[in-house]
């Protein structure tokens, strides 16, 4: 029985491979340069926000870690998921948020880069601190003050090391 839907699952799957072959092959003869690409998947803001959360936490590891080269990276991705919810969500829901993400960028965002440079791990920790108050004062006036975000204490990340990387 078992072998019987084995050697079906694999008919099945030489049928549809063959038919979705034949259909880009006739678009070929037909004309069409290339096969139809699909649409662009289009980030909400809350998976841009996940990925800010997941960047903060990797933030904190590195220069916790000492890594500044890594906190360096990090704090650059923060700063291109903060440029993503400028250009596609500059108000959401009625509330403008471009003024609070452009605070958090000019304020809190040049103090951890600074600290960063400086390979300062006392600035660092207290300007990280200020990072995350600014998210949740943002996450206040967005009406989303169930957020909250904190200093993590934990990382899901195991199979990632943060410790900076021997000469």
């Amino acid at each position: 029985m078992k072998r019987n839907l084995i050697i079906a699952a694999i008919a099945a799957a030489a049928v549809l491979g063959a038919g979705a072959m034949q259909g880009w092959s006739a678009e070929r003869r037909h004309g069409a340069a290339t096969p139809r690409a699909a649409a662009p998947e289009v980030a909400g803001l809350g998976e841009i926000m996940s990925l800010q959360q997941m960047r903060h936490l990797k933030l904190w590891f590195a220069g916790n870690a000492a890594n500044w080269e890594l906190a360096d990276y990090e704090l650059d991705e923060l700063k291109e998921g903060f440029d993503d919810v400028l250009k596609r969500f500059p108000t959401k829901d009625g509330v403008p948020l471009a003024p609070m993400v452009k605070t958090i960028m000019g304020r809190e965002i040049p103090e951890l880069e600074k600290k960063i440079k400086l390979r300062d791990a006392a600035g660092f920790a207290a300007a990280f601190d200020a990072l995350t108050a600014g998210c949740n004062a943002c996450h206040q006036s967005a009406k989303k003050g169930f957020v909250v975000i904190q200093r993590p204490t934990n990382s899901p990340y195991s199979n990632q090391s943060f410790a900076p990387r021997s000469p």
